[in-house]
């Protein structure tokens, strides 16, 4: 068994202006937990102080670090974390916390349902969205649609930012992921049912971030595209 129970993985770029808020009310949860944790901020090439807030915030708070690659987009970033983690249960973390942290508990045993990926939902039961744009709203739920037909069929919601995988799920998945942009998570779902790994959804309290770096439709474009070359490479061989 790991020495390390929870690894929370934030991938960030250019997030200095949340990260100081995200990293202290982190670590006051987490020091009230009986279990042992890290966590990572997996930097994407930010250009501004982003990697010196998590070193600085380090130095009186142990357990935390920082880990910097070239920009290549969030997937990337998230693929690198998560393999320089070391929990058993490994916590993808969007940086700007619209998750209460406070549910975490529900994405972990004893509380979350048995599976390798268990994932933070807006659209499970129970889930709650608060503050949303219906526009907003609209535009995700088109997106979901493809999404299912070509890549995670029966998964209600595969971006939401929130989701803990098993240490074996990610040692067996993210080595084979090769998308760098928002698609990677529609990928590893992909992979995760191809491989036979489990997927659950649990409903969250979800806060709508006005300052999201998402851009719905340039980046609605590029992931439609993401998920045809999903289904091209599994066709093509070249996941093996």
């Amino acid at each position: 068994m790991s020495a390390c129970y929870l690894s929370v993985v934030i991938p960030a770029y250019n997030e200095e202006g949340r990260l100081p808020e995200t990293l202290t009310t982190l670590y006051n949860y987490l020091c009230g937990r009986s279990y042992t944790w890290e966590v990572i901020v997996a930097d994407d090439g930010s250009e501004d102080r982003t990697p010196a807030i998590v070193r600085e915030f380090a130095q009186t708070r142990p357990g935390f670090r920082v880990h910097t690659f070239p920009h290549r987009g969030k997937g990337s970033a998230v693929k690198q974390g998560m393999l320089a983690a070391r929990g058993e249960y490994r916590f993808l973390c969007d940086a700007d916390l619209s998750m209460p942290i406070e549910l975490l508990g529900r994405l972990l045993p004893p509380d979350a349902p048995v599976a390798d990926i268990v994932i933070g939902s807006r659209e499970a039961p129970g889930a709650r969205r608060i503050g949303e744009p219906r526009r907003r709203r609209l535009m995700g739920r088109v997106f979901n649609v493809f999404t299912q037909l070509l890549a995670a069929p029966g998964i209600a919601d595969t971006q939401c930012g929130f989701k803990v995988f098993t240490a074996e799920a990610v040692e067996a998945l993210f080595p084979q992921q090769t998308l760098d942009g928002f698609a990677f998570d529609a990928e590893i779902l992909f992979l995760a049912r191809k491989r036979n790994y489990t997927a659950s959804e649990v409903g969250i309290d979800w806060h709508y971030r006005a300052e999201s770096k998402v851009r719905p439709f340039r980046d609605g474009w590029q992931t439609l595209r993401d998920l045809l070359l999903i289904r091209w490479r599994w066709l093509t061989r070249q996941y093996e």
